[in-house]
């Protein structure tokens, strides 16, 4: 019996994301390959590997005994590969390999495309390899080991991100302004702003969240007209003159804001940006904990 490590690593991404779609998503694979990594896995060891009989619309599948067995030895060779390029990197000074980093778009433009042209100037043998991504997968792609670092926005009133099966590391709390319309003309303040038409982020965003502290702090209801979850096109809304919004401070960098006008309220707060690794006791490596003072370096 030889066993291909190339799929119980596909294997792993199976297990780790639960299901035959969301594994071929995290490994940009079609599901028609990952299925037959498997089969050809199953082929190899003469096991049964997958439980098919709940295999569902959703592809989601459970692993039989043989199964998880395998995927409990591909999570210990990635530890095993992980070692090596430790102690390589060690022995020749040298750090290497690529580091995949999932973000969304803000933090992306603002955050880690800097840090990657910074890296790729000092430590060209290290690859960034960026990827847009939403927090729900970018949670599988990192615990699959298709992504090396992910980073996620929280409200900072809630303190640390608590992700099962990742680590967290602070990055900085990124305090929230109010943007208006410049063609609004001037405007005194927030007050001036309660009774015009407003944006907000979609439910269970921090934007909007922290919309409703406005509201909650002036006890009247905002005319919520227009919903964004990307503060790029938020900003794109205020600058039309449509609705006023509030934005994170990141999200104004590189901005011509000679569209809008920018105000102050302490009382809106700050979201929280997280970086998460997966807690296994190599992580992160070498070459990502470079990745992650570059990003530190940037802001």
């Amino acid at each position: 019996m030889q066993i291909d490590p190339r799929r119980l690593a596909v294997l792993r991404a199976v297990a780790d994301s639960g299901g035959v779609l969301a594994a071929a998503s995290i490994l940009h694979l079609t599901p028609s390959a990952v299925s037959q990594h498997i089969a050809r896995l199953e082929a190899e060891t003469g096991v049964t590997l997958l439980d098919r009989s709940r295999l569902g619309g959703r592809r989601t599948v459970g692993l039989t005994a043989a199964g998880r067995l395998l995927a409990g030895h591909a999570r210990r060779l990635t530890e095993v590969l992980a070692d090596a390029e430790r102690d390589l990197s060690a022995l020749t000074g040298q750090v290497t390999g690529p580091v995949a980093v999932g973000a969304f778009v803000t933090v992306l433009e603002n955050l880690v495309a800097p840090a990657a042209a910074s890296l790729a100037a000092t430590h060209p043998r290290i690859e960034v390899r960026i990827r847009q991504i939403e927090p729900e997968p970018g949670q599988s792609a990192l615990r699959s080991g298709a992504l090396d670092l992910l980073i996620v926005e929280s409200d900072a009133a809630d303190g640390p991100a608590e992700v099962s099966g990742a680590r967290a590391v602070h990055l900085l709390d990124d305090p929230y302004r109010i943007a208006a319309p410049a063609s609004w003309g001037p405007v005194a303040d927030l007050q001036a702003l309660l009774d015009r038409p407003w944006l907000s982020g979609p439910p269970g965003s921090v934007a909007r969240r922290a919309l409703d502290r406005v509201a909650a702090q002036h006890r009247t209801p905002l005319r919520r007209v227009h919903e964004c979850l990307d503060f790029s096109a938020t900003l794109a809304v205020v600058a039309s003159g449509l609705a006023a919004a509030v934005v994170p401070a990141l999200a104004l960098a590189r901005r011509d804001e000679g569209a809008f006008q920018l105000l102050d309220a302490p009382m809106l707060g700050a979201r929280r940006l997280d970086l998460l690794h997966r807690p296994d006791r190599h992580e992160p490596s070498p070459a990502a904990r470079l990745v992650i003072q570059a990003i530190r370096a940037v802001r």
